[in-house]
This record gives structure tokens, sequence and C-alpha cells, in this order.
């Protein structure tokens, strides 16, 4: 087994080095004042730079070229656009022109857009509170403990009582909740240009989907017998139906498993839950969060230095002009994946001064620094392509440090974790805290 995997694994990078040549011979052919090409050994350069990390490809090309330059990687070619100047289009233009046009995903954007309405908004709360009083109760008096899996454990937790039904939760949470992981782990670098390269990564993630796909279809087929009604995302897309397109018919099973899986300032903090807590007791509620803006600030500005995509990525159906903050203009071609950064965007001192100090009251009048600079602040994409899940996160995670804040104090043990680049999707590095009870007093 391990000799066929090798094999299979070597033959697909044979495919990867003549997909290389061949990318650059046709990419020659490419007329007009193109991005200066940022690669290195010819050919392979351009691959070997952008599996070894896109961060460390993006700092040195930044450098080198500027806000504009293209990559070769493969039989493709990455265009990265970054900073404010030069990313406006990235954001704005049309689906006809920048990236796929598809009408029945315009239609499942709708599902998820009604999913997570205000009036959904509101119900999720509650199950937001319980599930993080639920698991707090388990924490001993003191203690020790690494917050990364503490509350990567809570937020999976939450979000599955509330997207992905009840039924995850109350029976198969160990079971999704790992699938779910290797789904994130099958997501490197080189999983971009190459999603089905014979790699144990990828064998993985496919498996994790599959066994995914089954699990949802079972619900959903037991949901659908039985006519009982929940108060969760996978009940939308259960009960939603298509308008201009599929003939108005609901979603079959494996669309819906499909959308469910593409899904300093601690004293300010703490003087915001005892406010709180003196206009409305224990009480926590959705207008209760909304009003939390201090912990509003500071999820920002987690957000803003440490981005969960590295990436955003776009194909370019029709050729663009872009001109960069000194002037100069370039043509990027006709089928380029066009890149956006928000992890490196934001790190850029014309955007955000003093980029890697936290500093949550950046976003206060009359600083106002996301404002400053129209995509300066792309932490949820932007434009036509922002996330459509924005205030659910904020409402999850206040809820999540509205508990926390009420009922612990905590010392961080070790220093504040880096982030962890080695896949697509980003995450924090172990961090572990001491922590101990207490009830917040006014």
């Amino acid at each position: 087994m391990e000799a066929s995997v090798g094999l299979t694994t070597a033959v697909g990078l044979l495919v990867i080095i003549a997909a290389a040549v061949v990318g650059k011979l046709v990419m020659n052919r490419v007329v007009g004042k193109t991005p200066p090409i940022f690669e290195g050994i010819p050919f392979i350069g351009g691959l070997i730079k952008f599996v070894k990390g896109p961060m460390g490809l993006m700092t040195d090309g930044y450098a080198l070229c500027g806000e504009v330059f293209t990559v070769p990687v493969a039989h493709k070619r990455i265009t990265f656009l970054i900073g404010p100047d030069v990313s406006p289009h990235f954001f704005k233009a049309a689906d006809d022109d920048l990236s796929q046009t598809e009408k029945v995903r315009t239609e499942q954007f709708r599902f998820f857009t009604e999913a997570l309405k205000k009036d959904r908004l509101k119900q999720y709360v509650p199950m937001f509170i319980k599930e993080a009083e639920d698991y707090f109760k388990n924490w001993a008096e003191e203690g020790e403990i690494d917050f990364m899996t503490e509350f990567t454990q809570l937020v999976t937790l939450t979000a599955a009582r509330t997207l992905l039904g009840r039924e995850v939760r109350e029976n198969v949470f160990e079971r999704v909740s790992g699938l779910l992981h290797d789904l994130d782990e099958g997501m490197l670098p080189i999983s971009v240009m190459f999603p089905y390269l014979p790699i144990p990564a990828h064998f993985k993630r496919d498996k994790a989907r599959q066994a995914l796909h089954e699990i949802f279809g079972t619900i959903i087929r037991a949901r659908r017998a039985s006519g009982v009604k929940e108060q969760d995302v996978l009940q939308q897309f259960i009960d939603a139906k298509y308008q201009n397109v599929n003939g108005g018919r609901a979603l079959e099973e494996h669309e819906i498993a499909g959308l469910l899986i593409a899904e300093k300032a601690l004293a300010p903090a703490i003087e915001e839950q005892k406010r709180a807590m003196k206009e409305h007791g224990d009480a926590l509620d959705f207008d209760i969060l909304q009003g939390m803006d201090v912990m509003h600030r500071n999820i920002t500005e987690a957000l803003r230095m440490h981005p969960p995509l590295i990436m955003l990525l776009r194909y370019c159906k029709t050729a663009f002009n872009v001109t960069d903050s000194k002037g100069k203009e370039f043509v990027v071609p006709k089928g380029d994946v066009v890149a956006a950064s928000p992890n490196f965007s934001h790190m850029l001192p014309h955007v955000f001064k003093n980029p890697t100090v936290y500093d949550p009251d950046r976003f206060l009048a009359p600083r106002d620094e996301d404002k400053a600079t129209p995509y300066g602040f792309i932490g949820f994409g932007g434009g036509r392509h922002g996330c459509l899940g924005s205030n659910f996160a904020y409402l999850q995670i206040k809820a999540i440090w509205s508990v926390l804040l009420r009922n612990f104090e905590f010392e961080l043990i070790d220093p504040v974790p880096a982030p962890d680049y080695h896949s697509m999707v980003i995450g924090p590095l172990p961090c572990r805290v001491k922590y101990k009870r207490r009830k917040l007093t006014l």
C-alpha cells in the first residue's frame, strides 16, 4: 500500500513539472503590459515558492516587485494584488469578469442569507450561551489549559448546534468534528493548483467529505420523513427551494451536505461586561451582545491580525487594468488566477498604523483606520464577495467570551501564539493559559 501511494505521488509530481513547462511556454505568448514575473528558477521556481508557503512568497514578491506581481505555478499563473490601492476591482468586479458565473451558486448564497437573517440570529444566541455555560461547568475551580484546543472545541460545539443540527451535536459530534478537521488539513497550498493530486492529505480529505455526506444525508432523510422542524441552518436548507434554476425544486441531500461543509484590551472588556450586568443582570441575548462595542473592536482587531484565510482567489475571465500606488499600470490577462491576501495587506503600515501591535481602539473615531482606505480591512472579504456569516461569527464569539469574562480570570503561561501558516486555513499554535473561577462583581 505504501509503495502504491509513493508511486502515485511520484507520478503526480512528474505531471506537475510537465504542466509547469507547458504553462510557461503558453504564457510567454501573453502580450501587453503584464505584471512583473516573480519566479526564480525557470519553469519550477514559482511552484517551489508557492508550495513552501504563500506568506513567504508574498513577503519576498512584494519586496522585490511591489503591489502587483505574477507567480507562474505549474500550468497556471497567480497574479497577486497586495494592498487596498490595487485590490478594488478584485472585490467590486462582477462574476462575469472575475470568478465563476454560476446561477446555482447565486441561488445557494441566497439560502445562506436567509439562514443568517436577524430574526434567525436571535434564535441562535440562547444556543451559544447554553453551549458555553455547559462546557465551562466541566472546568475545575482552577487549572491550566491549552486555550487553542479548548476554544476550538467550544466553537465547533456551538457551530454544530446552530449550523449542523441537533442530531450532530447530540449523537455524532466527535465523529463530525474529526472529519471537519481532516477537511481543513487537506487544504494545502498545493491544493489550490492541484486539488486532486494523489497525496495522503487529499486522500484523507476526500474520505472525510464522503463520510460527512453520508452522515448529513441520514439526518436529512430522517427529518423529512418525520416532519419535525428544528431551529438551525440545516433546517433552513432542508426547507429551501430554488427560484430561478433547477425547476424550483428543493435542495437534494448532497447539495445540503456541501453547503454545510463549505462553513491588552482585557480590562475594558471586563468593564463592559460589568456595565451590561448592571443594566441587564445576568441576562445575555441578541440585543445585549450587539451593544458590546468594546468586545466587537477586540474581535475585529484579532481578525485584522490573524484572518483565517491566507488568500482569497478569483479567476480572471476578462482582462483588466490595475494601477499601483506609484502610478504604474498593468494589464492582468484573462486566465490568470487573481489573489488578494487579508493577512499580508493588514500588516502594511500605510494601511494600519503599527500593524503588529494589538490595538482595538484603531477602529474608534476619529482614527477609524479600517475606513480610511476602501478595502483596507478585508477580514471578512469585501464588496460583492463579503462573508455572509460575519454577524453570526461576531455573535458566537461575543457569547462565548461574555460567559468566560463573567466567570473566570486568566493568566498567560506561554507568549501570545503565532499563526500556523502550514495550511491555507490559518489557526493559532497552542497556547497554555492558567484560569481561576470567580464571579464578576459590579
